[in-house]
C-alpha cells in the first residue's frame, strides 16, 4: 500500500463537509468534525504567498489556520515553523493485508443506534463527528459489541477503521481485538484487500495492540496550527 493510497482512503472514508482549492492549497470545511476534516493541504508546488492566501481564507472563516503536513513536505513544515506554527497530533497510518489478519463475522448496523452514540459521546465523539460518518459514501457500517463499537468504510480496495471506542470498564479484556477482527471480516465482505487506520503516536496502548495484530506503518502526518 502506498502513502498516496493511504491518504486517499483516509480522505474518502472520513470526508470534510466541503472542500475548495485556492491555488495549490486544498481548503476544508470540517463543520466541527475535527482536525482531519478541517486542515488545509498542499496538492501542488507552492510559494510563501500561497500560505499567506490560505491563512487569510481560514481566518475569514473565523478559525485559526491549520495545515496537515505529510511525509516529504519538510520544506513546508519548516516554513510554517518559522511562522510560529505549533505541532499538533503526530499520527501514523497503519495497514495490514487481510490475508494476515484474524477475521470474525461482523455484527453491523447503520445508522448508529442510541447505545453506540452514547458510547462514542463518552469518548468525545459527538454529533459533528457522527456527521462525518453520515457523509462517508457506502460501503460503510458500524461494528458493535455490547461494550464497544467502531466505524468502518471502504475506498478503492482499502477498508479504513475509525472511531474505535471501548467502554472504560471493558478495556484490556479483548473487546478491541474482537472489534479489529470484525473490521477485517467486514473488509473482506466489502471486497477490500487491506485494512488501515490512523493512530496518534501518543496513543501507546492502541499502537501496541495494532502492532501485535500485524499492522505496519505506511506513512505519517502531523498538523501545524497558528498560534493565536
Amino acid at each position: 500500500m502506498t502513502p498516496g493510497a493511504a491518504f486517499a482512503a483516509l480522505a474518502a472514508t472520513w470526508p470534510a463537509a466541503a472542500t475548495r482549492d485556492l491555488g495549490p492549497v486544498r481548503l476544508r470545511d470540517g463543520a466541527g468534525g475535527g482536525s482531519r476534516v478541517s486542515a488545509a493541504t498542499f496538492e501542488a508546488p507552492w510559494c510563501p504567498g500561497d500560505i499567506t492566501a490560505a491563512e487569510t481564507a481560514m481566518r475569514a472563516q473565523g478559525r485559526a489556520p491549520l495545515f496537515m503536513l505529510r511525509q516529504g513536505e519538510e520544506a513546508l513544515d519548516a516554513e510554517l515553523a518559522a511562522r510560529g506554527y505549533e505541532v499538533m497530533d503526530p499520527t501514523l497510518i497503519l495497514a495490514a493485508p487481510l490475508t494476515t489478519l484474524d477475521t470474525r463475522s461482523p455484527a453491523t448496523s447503520w445508522p448508529p443506534d442510541p447505545a453506540e452514540r452514547a458510547l462514542w459521546a463518552s469518548g468525545g465523539i459527538g454529533p459533528e463527528r457522527l456527521a462525518v460518518m453520515e457523509r462517508a459514501p457506502s460501503p460503510k457500517a458500524v461494528l458493535h459489541l455490547a461494550d464497544g463499537c467502531a466505524f468502518v468504510a471502504a475506498h478503492a480496495g482499502t477498508a479504513m477503521l475509525h472511531a474505535l471506542e471501548v467502554a472504560p470498564d471493558a478495556r484490556r479484556r479483548g473487546t478491541g481485538r474482537a472489534l479489529m477482527a470484525m473490521a477485517a471480516g467486514w473488509a473482506r465482505e466489502a471486497g477490500a484487500r487491506m485494512l488501515a487506520l490512523a493512530v496518534t503516536q501518543a496513543n501507546a496502548p492502541a499502537r501496541t495492540l495494532y502492532e501485535q495484530l500485524g499492522f505496519a506503518e505506511i506513512t505519517s502526518y502531523h498538523y501545524r496550527r497558528a498560534r493565536g
